[in-house]
């Protein structure tokens, strides 16, 4: 454990030293003081993961993934609290369960709730965890990644039934990913739990990638499929509203969030 421990540490000493700006191989073994040996086995490793990438001059600078990581670190910090106020408004417009969810590898986390102003509670809390593949939040989380990110997550997955309308196969759920990224907004149509319908949209960060997803549930009891259709207009406008907040500009045509 201690030599992984220094290992790791003289890694995050060469992110840090980067950050300063490009170095070459010497000049990163001085910095550190240890043997070029030790520090190109450490930049191997960091390339291989695009922690740092070598230039055509024999130099290291930061790599992509650093800045993929320090958007992403962004967006999750904020969006919360960005959205909450928004959230709020519509969960006054409409009155049912608002759910705020990011991605946790092949499952969703709700970050946020605001109860439904009728008599009838969800059992959901800040905190849960859900199934991807089942809920309207875990399609529109999924369906922004590139394809080698979402066919990992997918391998993951097992489909479990939840109930009847469940999807469980692989190629009628990357086809609903599909549908799902062409209109804008998912749909669980009783997928999740039995006499529960739900809709979700995107909320998208400064780089224009999916960092959360606003879900509405609605159990049948309250209102029908078709009702709750009625409110997709006015979700995707308040998506779209808490995304440009977040800084989240259209660079070309878009469905709408």
């Amino acid at each position: 454990m201690g030599r992984v421990s220094t290992s790791l540490t003289k890694a995050l000493r060469i992110l840090v030293l980067l950050g300063e700006g490009p170095a070459s191989l010497d000049e990163l073994a001085t910095a550190l003081e240890v043997h070029k040996t030790t520090v190109l086995r450490l930049l191997r490793t960091l390339a291989d993961e695009h922690f740092v990438h070598r230039d055509d001059h024999h130099r290291y600078r930061l790599g992509s993934r650093l800045f993929e990581l320090s958007s992403r670190g962004l967006d999750q910090r904020e969006v919360r609290t960005v959205a909450a106020p928004h959230l709020q408004a519509f969960n006054r417009a409409h009155g049912h369960t608002v759910h705020l969810s990011e991605r946790d590898g092949d499952e969703i986390v709700y970050i946020d709730k605001l109860e439904s102003l009728d008599n009838v509670r969800m059992a959901s809390r800040v905190g849960l965890r859900g199934p991807v593949h089942s809920t309207a939040a875990g399609k529109v989380l999924l369906a922004d990644l590139p394809a080698a990110e979402r066919n990992r997550v997918l391998d993951e997955i097992d489909f479990p039934t939840r109930t009847p309308n469940t999807i469980t196969d692989r190629e009628t759920y990357l086809a609903e990913l599909a549908r799902v990224r062409e209109q804008g907004w998912a749909q669980d149509r009783e997928e999740n739990e039995a006499s529960i319908n739900c809709i979700g949209a995107p909320v998208r960060g400064p780089a224009g990638t999916v960092v959360a997803a606003v879900s509405v549930s609605v159990p049948t009891i309250v209102a029908g499929y078709d009702q709750l259709m009625e409110l997709v207009p006015s979700l995707l406008a308040v998506t779209g509203t808490i995304s440009r907040d977040l800084g989240w500009r259209p660079t070309r045509e878009e469905p709408p969030v």
